[in-house]
């Protein structure tokens, strides 16, 4: 593990003796390079001790004036151990600085970190140590936030792989362009589910590639499914969080290493594996560690974190009938798994929710970026992210994507503010009553022979807040564009005129055609009520022996108010 994942102390950002050289002064020479410009430098520590080493960490850059060789320490025997020991430490590099003890490196110092091969740096006098160590900590801060910055894209780059189509392939060649490895994932059942090969090597949009294969096919470059199946024998085998190792003589594989994907109770349910020739860097490893919880969030997903929508959907696919011939324990258990489906502990009222989009073509997506109809805006893309996205908002497994939009079952009552939220993102919604598990049919009834009305008005509906009567359900919007257009002839006339027939209309329909009735209740001549009948009849091209034109001349007469003088659009 050592070689492989960075301690937790260590810092994510990586600066190399050759960066920190190229950062420094130019007065600054380098009087021996060592060969070691491309190793990880860990810090800038000044020490006049004749032997600092226990106090150093490796990879450190030592600064001294000189004053542990002056006089006897200037003899080359100590000089050589000196610098012997610092090769030990595994320093990175000795700076030298000159005055206030010396003019120059000594001589012993240059011979020495030649023979050991230990990269001196000449510090003038004009470069304090303080300045040294201040370059060094400025190019480490640029250098952590620079891989903040990466560390965030990547981690929307993974985000997005999991919401597409193919979620486990994408993710995988997310990884692969990041980091380089390559990369299997194995099911439970030991079968190779995707895999992943970095064609380049790891940067910002490095080419990769992930596909699914059979179990024979040749997992990476050099590397067979076959070979791996000791280390996949550990890993689905063993217990609680760990990585397994180990190492193949192909390219790219001198470091293996593997990750279960564990269940909430540490079931295993596949393996993430991943191949590389070096250690992987700090940065490396979390953007690895996001990899593998994003693996262990889909598997469980797909197996038991779906259990109860999948056992409930089985039930009823097998025996539709059961919900009115089940017996009681029968039902009991259709309302645990219906619960747990709609992430409760306990059977309790459920709402069903249907989501439409009335907009025209144009305006801003919703949560998945979907048009009216309920499908992608973009060709070709997955609904998945739209689906996610519903189920979280309304805290339920059971949703439903559909040509209008989508339907849901959901326990929560779906409260002004949730109504909102929904509404910001440019849906409208038909939100249920409260049912039970019985009733759930004739909810998704009395919801759908709402949609008309919510695509017409543009604005949700409560069930519970709808008049069920003709005029109730069709809505002050609708029932004044069928007033409009059915009494348009009438509306155009002046005030007068239009007033008299309208009533007179209104009293013959309520009197249900009955002239003696009409004309007591209008104070006309019954042979006045017929003419003003018939000449109504005329000028709207109706006959009003139907039954059907009298109930639509009826309705519309209630949505009169505010239409006096409107001329209609068509005929």
């Amino acid at each position: 593990m050592a070689s492989v994942a960075a301690d937790d102390g260590e810092r994510l950002g990586f600066v190399t003796l050759a960066q920190f050289l190229r950062q420094l002064p130019p007065e600054l020479s380098v009087l021996h390079d060592g060969g070691n410009g491309a190793e990880r430098l860990r810090w800038v520590e000044p020490s006049e001790l004749e032997d600092p080493t226990p106090y150093l960490l490796d990879g450190e850059f030592l600064l001294t004036a000189g004053l542990p060789f002056l006089g006897a320490g200037g003899r080359g025997e100590f000089v050589d151990a000196y610098v012997q020991r610092l090769v030990a430490a595994r320093v990175s590099a000795l700076g030298f600085g000159l005055e206030p003890y010396f003019d120059e490196v000594p001589e012993a110092v240059v011979l020495a970190c030649r023979r050991h091969n230990l990269t001196l740096v000449a510090v003038p006098k004009t470069v304090p140590f303080a300045a040294v160590g201040l370059a060094f900590s400025q190019l480490l801060e640029s250098d952590n936030a620079t891989t903040f910055r990466q560390l965030a894209d990547t981690n929307r780059q993974l985000m997005r792989a999991v919401l597409s189509a193919r979620p486990e392939h994408e993710l995988l060649a997310a990884l692969v362009q990041r980091v380089p490895v390559w990369a299997v994932l194995v099911g439970a059942d030991g079968r190779l589910r995707a895999r992943g090969t970095a064609t380049a090597p790891a940067a910002p949009g490095a080419a990769s590639a992930a596909s699914a294969g059979a179990p024979g096919e040749r997992a990476t470059p050099g590397v067979e499914l076959a070979v791996l199946q000791p280390l996949l024998a550990r890993l689905l085998s063993g217990s609680g969080p760990r990585v397994e190792m180990d190492s193949f003589g192909t390219a790219g594989s001198a470091l293996v290493f593997g990750y279960p994907l564990r269940s909430t109770r540490d079931a295993n349910l596949g393996a993430l594996i991943l191949g590389t020739d070096t250690p992987l860097t700090p940065a490396q490893n979390s953007v690895v560690s996001t990899a593998v919880g994003l693996l262990e969030l889909l598997v469980r997903q797909r197996t038991s974190g779906s259990l109860a929508p999948s056992q409930l959907a089985t039930a009823l696919l097998l025996h539709p009938d059961s919900l009115a011939t089940g017996g009681t324990r029968h039902l009991n258990g259709l309302k645990d798994l219906l619960a747990q489906s709609v992430s409760t502990t306990r059977s309790g009222p459920l709402r069903v929710l249907l989501g439409l989009r009335p907009e025209p073509a144009g305006r801003p997506d919703g949560p998945a970026g979907t048009p009216a109809t309920g499908h992608t805006a973009r060709s070709g893309e997955s609904p998945v992210r739209e689906l996610l996205e519903w189920r979280r908002m309304f805290d339920t497994k059971l949703v439903e994507i559909t040509d209008y939009g989508f339907a849901a079952i959901t326990r929560l009552k779906v409260d002004d503010a949730l109504l909102a939220g929904v509404e910001r993102l440019g849906w409208r919604l038909v939100i249920g009553s409260a049912t039970e598990l019985s009733g759930l049919a004739e909810a998704y009834r009395l919801a759908s022979s709402l949609r008309s009305r919510v695509g017409t008005t543009g604005h949700s509906v409560r069930v519970d807040d709808v008049t069920w009567s003709v005029a109730g359900l069709l809505g002050q919007e609708a029932g004044a564009m069928l007033a409009a257009r059915l009494l348009a002839p009438v509306l155009a006339m002046e005030p007068e005129r239009r007033d008299a027939l309208l009533g007179i209309l209104r009293a013959w329909l309520g009197e249900n055609g009955s002239w003696d009735a009409t004309a007591k209740a209008t104070g006309l001549h019954r042979n006045s009520v017929r003419r003003q009948i018939g000449m109504l009849a005329e000028l709207l091209e109706l006959d009003l022996n139907q039954a059907q034109a009298r109930a639509e001349l009826w309705i519309a007469l209630q949505y009169t108010g505010g239409l006096a003088g409107q001329l209609p659009q068509e005929r």
